[in-house]
């Protein structure tokens, strides 16, 4: 596993969580956790006051890594815990690592609120985002293995553009999500 960190101030208190995750929706569970069991997280980075680091992984064979470093670092962080769509974090994390991870704040100003429209919205820089706010472009690259330098960069920038909404626009309490478990998952 690989960490890329920069040291910066904020004026936050507590952790913004983004995740870069390879895998597809399982559309048959659309609207609840289950539509997530099958996402992958690759890079996991998070802001705090002092900083962002981005902990990241650049081969399949270095997923169960990436697992067990998110079930020992994620109960350790400063609470409170933001995320610009809290169902997606929660849902990749509970299936991914059977962790429950309680958000307290949500991002986004509506549930399906696309983070480059409040970007555009609230006149917030792209922070060099080698794809633009494109989220599938970045899960292709991980997946090509070619210029993974682009994906934690895209986390990055996502990690300051949250920053900056949450700066700009505040928070909202995040929308209920049922947690469900299914059985025999190998990761």
């Amino acid at each position: 596993m690989k960490i890329y960190e920069e040291r910066l101030k904020s004026e936050i208190k507590g952790t913004i969580i983004d995740i870069e995750s390879i895998g597809e929706f399982d559309k048959k569970y659309k609207g609840d956790s289950r539509e997530c069991r099958n996402i992958i997280p690759v890079i996991f980075g998070c802001l705090t006051k002092d900083g962002l680091k981005i902990h990241y992984i650049e081969k399949k064979n270095e997923i169960p890594q990436m697992k067990k470093f998110l079930i020992n670092y994620i109960p350790n962080l400063n609470k409170p815990l933001y995320a610009f769509n809290c169902d997606f974090e929660s849902s990749v994390l509970f299936h991914f690592c059977d962790l429950n991870v309680h958000f307290d704040h949500e991002l986004n100003s509506t549930k399906y609120e696309a983070k480059s429209s409040a970007v555009r919205i609230l006149n917030i820089d792209d922070y060099d985002d080698p794809f633009y706010g494109d989220g599938k472009k970045c899960m292709d690259t991980w997946l090509r293995g070619d210029e993974i330098d682009k994906c934690f960069e895209h986390n990055r920038s996502c990690l300051l553009k949250e920053r900056d909404i949450l700066l700009k626009r505040g928070i909202r309490e995040p929308d209920k999500i049922q947690l469900i478990q299914i059985d025999n998952q190998n990761f």
